[in-house]
């Protein structure tokens, strides 16, 4: 006669039973969220320290609300291109003509204002329509020619730049009409009652922390619907004080200075709607389709060539606009503007997240790299440190930021 064994060992209780598990349960729930969403969230956290560490090494000067205004000032151009560079690195391509491009829509619209008084207005259309058709053309040799784009782009970088030289006869011209400076460096006017602070900033930060309060939420709900993995609740929420402690912070030193300088509103305005064009619009899903398996999109019926063409096209109209903040900044259009700005702007790109191989990036990443960069030209200069170790300094960053993405996906696909 045989005799059933039966384990009479207790199993052991599931996470969140009791106390205990349910700490160390919400704990690995946590730490499994974090690991996920490193990609996404590791930029932001490292441009956090270098802000505090800035900030502790310059005795606070970093955060001043003047020094936090020009800052946005100063590297608007860049963030201007690091967004369209990385819709162009999303689709697995590069484009190195960018800071050409600045500059020569900078000589034109010199010409258009200061030798030929074109109206401000007029003038900036025609250097956004020339942008635009400057990346149509090279879009349309490397979409529907074949080209590579770094051929295509190097080709572009040093026609620009002679066409530069050509239109400005190696000197420099201006100055610009005052309501185009403004628009450089102009603030918001004040309105309302005297709070020592600038109203319409104020109001503006409020509305800023409802949409991405509402947006998180959203984009929570809606990755739930289709059964994707979201951050644990505690960890949302967290995610979401974080953010709005943030935009305060930003907004009350701003407030307290001039308020929110002009082109802010401008790059505003460019990540909101980038950001919604790759989140929700199909051509945005269609850009990270062709950059994460060719291939696989075109069987799937997407008019890759179509949407290469859009990509550069977009890019020179960005380049267009970000070489006119540029020019209206310091008020004159030189040959010599733009050097080194496709590099910033693919720095700015790759730091923020993109990957290497396409198909992973996002706008607002983008935006944090080119602060990053910001930050650390900003806090270099006013703790002195030589433009000769901050360019070691600024490689080290962008070579980490690369080894980290090898690095996060040898760990995923192990």
């Amino acid at each position: 006669m045989s005799t059933d064994v039966t384990d009479k060992t207790p199993a052991a209780a599931p996470p969140g039973r009791n106390g205990a598990g349910s700490g160390d349960g919400l704990l690995q729930l946590m730490l499994d969220g974090m690991r996920r969403n490193m990609r996404q969230y590791g930029m932001l956290i490292a441009l956090g320290l270098i802000v505090v560490l800035f900030a502790v090494w310059t005795e606070g000067d970093l955060l001043l609300p003047r020094n936090v205004s020009n800052l946005v000032v100063q590297n608007s151009y860049i963030l201007i291109l690091a967004i369209g560079m990385m819709l162009v690195i999303i689709a697995g391509h590069i484009d190195l003509s960018v800071g050409s491009l600045t500059a020569f829509v900078g000589s034109m619209a010199a010409v258009f204002m200061v030798r030929n008084d074109l109206p401000w207005p007029v003038a900036v259309l025609l250097c956004l329509a020339v942008g635009a058709i400057a990346g149509a053309v090279q879009g349309w040799f490397i979409a529907y020619g074949g080209l590579p784009s770094f051929i295509v782009t190097l080709a572009g970088m040093l026609t620009f730049r002679g066409l530069t030289e050509i239109f400005l006869d190696g000197q420099t011209l201006g100055p610009f009409p005052k309501g185009l400076q403004t628009t450089a460096n102009g603030f918001l006017p004040e309105v309302g009652p005297d709070t020592n602070y600038h109203n319409l900033t104020l109001l503006l930060g409020v509305g800023l922390i409802a949409l991405v309060v509402l947006q998180e939420v959203r984009d929570r709900r809606r990755q739930q619907g289709f059964a994707l993995d979201v951050l644990p609740a505690k960890l949302f929420l967290l995610k979401l004080v974080a953010l709005t402690a943030a935009i305060l912070t930003v907004t009350l030193l701003l407030a307290s200075y001039k308020g929110a300088p002009i082109v802010l509103l401008i790059l505003g305005a460019l990540l909101v709607g980038f950001g919604y064009v790759m989140r929700n619009a199909v051509i945005g899903r269609h850009i990270y389709a062709i950059g994460g398996n060719l291939p696989a999109a075109k069987l799937s019926g997407v008019r890759d060539k179509k949407v290469t063409f859009l990509v550069f096209l977009n890019m020179g109209m960005l380049a267009a606009l970000a070489g006119l903040v540029f020019a209206a900044r310091f008020s004159v259009a030189s040959p010599k503007a733009g050097l080194n700005f496709e590099l910033e702007a693919i720095a700015a790109a790759f730091i923020g997240g993109a990957s290497m191989s396409g198909g992973v990036g996002t706008v607002l990443g983008a935006v944090i790299g080119g602060l990053v960069l910001g930050v650390l030209n900003n806090g270099m200069n006013l703790v002195g440190v030589g433009t000769d170790w901050q360019q070691v300094i600024k490689g080290l960053v962008l070579l980490a930021a690369v080894g980290f993405d090898v690095w996060n996906k040898r760990k995923v696909g192990s």
